[in-house]
């Protein structure tokens, strides 16, 4: 045999030699694997109750909510009220103002509800006649079918406009034909005294004109309503806003200035229609009352304005002869009655002037600014500047 060979493989590099199954032993678990192996079954055993747990919270908490979103906060009341989106309201701000108004009883029921159903996007701005005794589901529904209050008109008054301007607007809105239009300069002062308290110093033959306060508004506009009923309910919501916006409040402080509503308003017509701005008018009431107190004509233009029916930027000579009650250039004091109807930033500053030391002013054509002076001089060299550009 050659030995040259034969592959001698050193005792250190032997290969092990390959255990049967019985004669494998059995290495004993370490203290560490048998503590750990308890702890892992009561660990689980934990989790199941805490998973049903779970489970049950989800479950009741769906079922919950299931119930509030489909029981009305108040199933014996059904009186109506009116609610209004408005555009570009979010899902949040209608909530909240559901809540408000005493129609839901939780505005996440509301919110949760409108994801839920996928109806999002579908909700329409308008105005919506709603009650306690509907769920959030009829509420959320009724809104996404767009089932707004017909047999409705929205009409914007604004600020300054005049008894003539209200009734156009008022008719053009109503479309009514030849024989129905709705004539608020047919009513008197006298037809709502009793209704209304601080009408109660303003003559019984003067007409609504100042008092008709300038808002936006939705008037009914039924087909069973005559002409007749429909001018007196316009006038009535009209004169109930008045109320509201010359609350007890600044008609307690008139009566503390030893001045009447009628006054306040008649002076509040003026400013309207003379300056645009909160702080100029304070200061043109200040130099009008200062005048009145003197025994001076306030030389109103506004008042010019409303005998001839036109605004101008300049009046004439002549246009301030022309005899009128209404004529502030001729007749010291304020005017007859009112000449617009103020909204309630000229009202206050009627109540609350601004003493200062100007007597005179005028507005720039060109920018439409409120130029006061304190001397005739100074008044008229600013009649010069402004008016001769």
């Amino acid at each position: 045999m050659d030995l040259k060979n034969i592959d001698i493989i050193p005792p250190s590099q032997k290969k092990p030699e390959i255990e049967s199954d019985s004669q494998r032993k059995e290495i004993p678990e370490t203290p560490k694997q048998l503590n750990e192996q308890p702890k892992k079954k009561k660990k689980f055993k934990v989790l199941i109750p805490v998973f049903f747990v779970f489970v049950l919270l989800l479950v009741g908490s769906y079922f919950f909510l299931k119930k509030e979103i489909s029981t009305p906060l108040n199933l014996a009341d059904r009186t109506q009220k009116i609610f209004e989106i408005k555009e570009g309201d979010s899902v949040n701000q209608i909530a909240k103002a559901l809540k408000e108004k005493g129609l839901i009883k939780n505005e996440f029921y509301f919110i949760f509800y409108v994801y839920k159903s996928g109806l999002i996007s579908e909700l329409k701005a308008g105005r919506y006649s709603f009650s306690s005794s509907m769920s959030i589901v009829e509420i959320v529904q009724k809104i996404a079918r767009g089932e707004v209050i017909k047999d409705e008109v929205k009409i914007t008054i604004p600020e300054g406009f005049r008894l003539s301007q209200i009734e156009a607007r008022i008719n053009k809105e109503f479309k009514p034909d030849k024989n129905s239009e709705i004539k608020l300069s047919d009513f008197k002062i006298k037809d709502f005294k009793d209704d209304f308290d601080f009408l109660m110093d303003v003559p019984d033959e003067a007409s609504l004109e100042g008092y008709l306060f300038p808002d936006t508004y939705y008037f009914k506009n039924s087909q069973d309503m005559t002409s007749k009923e429909k001018r007196r309910a316009i006038v009535e919501k009209m004169l109930s806003n008045f109320g509201n916006k010359v609350n007890v409040n600044l008609q307690e402080e008139i009566k503390n200035q030893n001045k009447t509503i009628f006054e306040i308003v008649t002076m509040a017509s003026i400013l309207e229609k003379e300056v645009k701005t909160k702080e100029d008018r304070e200061i043109v009431s200040g130099i009008f009352w200062k005048r009145i107190k003197e025994g001076k004509p306030i030389e109103s233009c506004a008042t010019i304005a409303y005998i001839l029916g036109e605004d101008k930027w300049r009046y004439s000579y002549e246009d301030t002869r022309i005899e009128s009650p209404y004529n502030t250039y001729l007749n010291k004091g304020l005017p007859k009655g009112p000449i617009s109807n103020p909204g309630i930033e000229a009202i206050q500053a009627a109540i609350y002037p601004t003493d200062t030391e100007y007597n005179f002013f005028l507005t720039d054509p060109a920018t439409g600014n409120t130029i006061f002076s304190k001397t005739l001089e100074e008044h008229n060299q600013n009649k010069v500047k402004y008016f001769n550009r």
